[in-house]
């Protein structure tokens, strides 16, 4: 796993319990002239997390937020919450459209009397209405950006009561709000409170913000302009001096120390920090992160001080591609989205990385769109740390409301880049309503608000034909983005000609588009239906990011999509899918192409693109074109023991000229009895490095079961995904495979998800999570158990 910082950006990184950074980034050629200064003594800014000890009512009543109710027959929770019990399919909007009630009792402790108090959420999903000791809050309508209420003077000694009403119906607010309902944008929205909560304390004049840009990044000038956002509330006018540095593990290299007068309750101010030129760039293999800190104080006393992470990167898009740090970086990624089976949005910080881990590591992208919605910042976090560029943008789907809709929409856009314009992985600002008409007004709007709060990164938003059309007229971003579908004359991926004198991105491709058959988007890609459909996703994505890349104004490709998700769009039974992995993050045999795009010194591949299995009645085979994604120079296949000749591959260059590691096809088709056995060995220049073998022989076949994670936290909300399904006696995937798996747990977790478990609509593999239980620690053991493949059984460690 990536380092075990969970903290949130900004706020908990100036607290002490946030001091762990995690693995230490090499700071590579600089070093500091002189011993750093002893920092100044700067009082912690206070913070008390909420996420334990919620209690849950269920649906909301008249009286639940007066401080009096009676909660004692309550659920217990801990955040993230979903608001109703989800499968991983059949999810029902029905089920969570309702107002819900959640309470928390707590105390703030006495030394926290002359501090201002802030309670912070954040996400809820779709709106919360919040009340302490009786006293109403402001509503915050919208789900996926945080927000935060001031409660100064509304506490008081000893126990004090929050109380948050969640409304989880289908709100006029971004992405929602179409008359025709949730079926109406192509993704679910399960209710809760899906992030934490926490109650935090400021000193009377606090840093609200710090936002630092790094600035010619490439040039003899390199530095960072720091935007620091000072609240003063009543304490004006005021002199106060600005302190800030830039470092590593307590190694300052630039510092900067500023007097400046507040006159204003909320004041900006800047800091400039020079003399960067030895500072080591960050970039998609080299993800250098430096700490910036910066200390606010007054009459030579320190008040404040609010620390954040930030890289020094140069990331343009051009009418001849993407730079990153003055390199032409083709961008090949894949869509997102943060929806999983039986959390919905509600997944614990541990999970949001796992799927940072996945894209980076294991799919070999570069570049992560966040669609459609800003996504947790924990992910931001995972991006910041592995490497992955990220595409973000505000929430939506085709629908644009009326006036109310529209100021929120504006809203959103403030509030997700003042969140997260220092992550240095953000690339772009996606300030468009996914797919939507155009709106000239509407969207210039959103665009300048985007370059006044930050204007480093360029602005964008997906175009669709139907939008494409007029875009000349009626279109005010930066870089052309367009959602292309539609099939080659030869039925393959096609790939439109990039608009003339703008920066261009393929925002979108494949998908569930029906390339063979032409227009429509009837593909599913599900793991238990069509094996020949299965077959098709990998060798369209395959097509797309090689045809892409042969026009080279095309900046890159970010194709639909990773993982499937919550829909009742062009879904089976509620379940978008078009991922390459399932929403369990089991990858699919259209995850194949993916798999195998990565240096052979990192991790040699050998992926076929087909399942070796025949079924009932006379076997053929995987086909006279079977796939096999490899980053291998060759391929030697032998079936049975080596008996008869083997098949020796090469990749096929000619076909696919732009794809660092094109696949491999074989003749696997046979006239007579089938092998049962097949051996694939890898061989990079002469040295065979892989060798990988498959059976057919289903008596034979066995459980498997496999945990994420050795070792959790003891805090109620910490998980991990135990996976589980058919494999060969080697351990391959096979061919959907049926029936139930009954799992039983010992130990302090529990098993979140269905069990028993079918595997029957699954395709043959599935996966639950298992939680901890809060302040218990031991060890956890799940079992496994199929009636025809047998048992399998996991342990893993659970610490406080």
């Amino acid at each position: 796993m990536i380092g075990s910082r969970l903290t949130r950006r900004g706020f908990l990184r100036g607290c002490a319990a946030a001091a762990a950074l995690g693995p230490a980034t090499a700071l590579h050629s600089w070093a500091p002239d002189k011993p750093p200064a002893a920092k100044p003594s700067v009082p912690v800014r206070r913070v008390l997390p909420l996420d334990g000890d919620w209690l849950f009512g269920g649906k909301s009543s008249a009286t639940a937020l007066e401080a009096s109710f009676d909660d004692d027959e309550f659920t217990r929770v801990v955040l993230p919450h979903c608001v109703t019990p989800l499968s991983w399919q059949g999810w029902n909007p029905a089920s969570w459209e309702e107002v819900w009630i959640y309470r928390r009792h707590f105390s703030v402790p006495p030394e926290w009397r002359d501090l201002r108090l802030f309670l912070h959420f954040d996400r809820v999903m779709a709106g919360a209405a919040a009340a302490v000791n009786g006293h109403a809050l402001e509503p915050h309508p919208g789900g996926f950006l945080p927000f935060d209420r001031e409660i100064t003077g509304l506490t008081k000694e000893g126990e004090n009561v929050l109380t948050v009403a969640v409304d989880s119906h289908w709100l006029n607010v971004p992405p929602s709000g179409s008359p025709d309902g949730p079926a109406s944008i192509d993704y679910l929205l399960p209710g809760g409170i899906t992030g934490s909560v926490e109650l935090r304390a400021f000193p009377g004049l606090f840093l609200r913000e710090v936002f630092a840009k790094p600035v010619d990044v490439l040039g003899t000038g390199r530095r960072v302009e720091i935007r620091c956002r000072v609240d003063a509330a009543g304490q004006l006018p005021a002199q106060i001096s600005l302190h800030a540095e830039l470092g590593k593990a307590e190694r300052a290299a630039a510092t900067v120390s500023e007097n400046v007068q507040m006159e204003t309750a909320d004041q900006e101010f800047n800091l400039t920090l020079g003399g960067l030129g030895g500072l080591a760039l960050w970039d998609v293999d080299h993800p250098n992160l430096f700490d910036l800190e910066v200390i606010l104080s007054r009459d030579g006393r320190s008040l404040d001080r609010y620390t954040t992470r930030i890289g020094l990167r140069d990331a343009r898009f051009e009418p001849d591609g993407f730079y990153l740090n003055g390199r032409r970086t083709q961008l090949f990624g894949l869509n997102r989205h943060e929806l999983f089976p039986y959390l919905g949005f509600a997944a614990p910080a541990r999970l949001l990385r796992r799927d940072a881990e996945i894209l980076k590591r294991k799919f070999n992208v570069n570049t992560v769109r966040c669609s459609h919605y800003p996504q947790s910042e924990t992910f931001l976090d995972a991006c910041d740390e592995l490497g992955l560029l990220v595409w973000e943008e505000l929430p939506g789907w085709q629908y644009i409301g009326d006036g109310s809709w529209r100021a929120l929409a504006m809203r959103d856009v403030e509030a997700m880049i003042r969140r997260d314009r220092n992550h240095p992985s953000i690339a772009i600002w996606g300030v468009r309503i996914n797919e939507s008409a155009n709106d000239l007004e509407f969207y210039h709007d959103m665009r300048e608000l985007a370059k006044s709060l930050d204007d480093s990164r360029p602005a964008s938003g997906t175009m669709t034909p139907d939008s494409r059309q007029d875009w000349q007229t009626h279109w005010s971003e930066d870089v052309f983005a367009f959602d292309d579908y539609h099939a080659a004359p030869d039925g393959s991926v096609g790939i439109t000609e990039p608009v003339e004198g703008f920066p261009y991105l393929i925002t979108e491709t494949v998908g569930q588009f029906n390339y063979r058959a032409g227009q429509g988007f009837d593909r599913k890609y599900r793991r238990a239906g069509d094996p020949v459909e299965q077959m098709d996703q990998a060798l369209f994505h395959a097509q797309a990011h090689n045809r892409a890349a042969d026009q080279k104004r095309i900046a890159g490709t970010l194709a639909w999509c990773a993982f499937d998700y919550g829909s009742l769009m062009h879904a089976q039974n509620g379940v978008k899918c078009a991922g390459v992995a399932d929403g369990f993050r089991i990858a699919k045999l259209g995850a194949s192409f993916y798999l195998a795009q990565v240096d052979p010194a990192v991790r040699p591949v050998i992926e076929p693109n087909f399942y070796w299995d025949f079924g009932p009645g006379t076997p053929i085979g995987p086909g006279e074109h079977a796939a096999i994604f490899s980053n291998c120079d060759r391929l030697e296949i032998a079936f049975d023991l080596d008996l008869g000749p083997r098949m020796v591959l090469q990749p096929d260059r000619d076909g696919f000229p732009h794809l660092k590691y094109p696949p491999f096809f074989a003749n696997l088709k046979f006239e007579g009895p089938a092998p049962s056995e097949m051996r694939i060995n890898g061989f990079v220049k002469d040295a065979q490095v892989l060798s990988r073998s498959f059976s057919s022989i289903r008596t034979l076949d066995r459980l498997w079961l496999q945990a994420e994670d050795a070792e959790l936290t003891a805090d109620g909300a910490d998980a991990t995904r135990f996976k589980f399904g058919a494999v060969d006696k080697f351990g391959s995937q096979l061919a959907p495979a049926t029936g139930q798996v009954v799992l039983k747990i010992d130990g302090p977790g529990v098993i979140v998800g269905d069990n028993p478990f079918s595997l029957d609509e699954s395709g043959g593999v599935g996966a639950v999570y298992v939680r901890t239980l809060p302040q218990r620690a031991g060890k956890i053991r799940v079992e496994a158990e199929h009636e025809i493949l047998g048992s399998a059984a996991v342990e893993i460690n659970v610490r406080i």
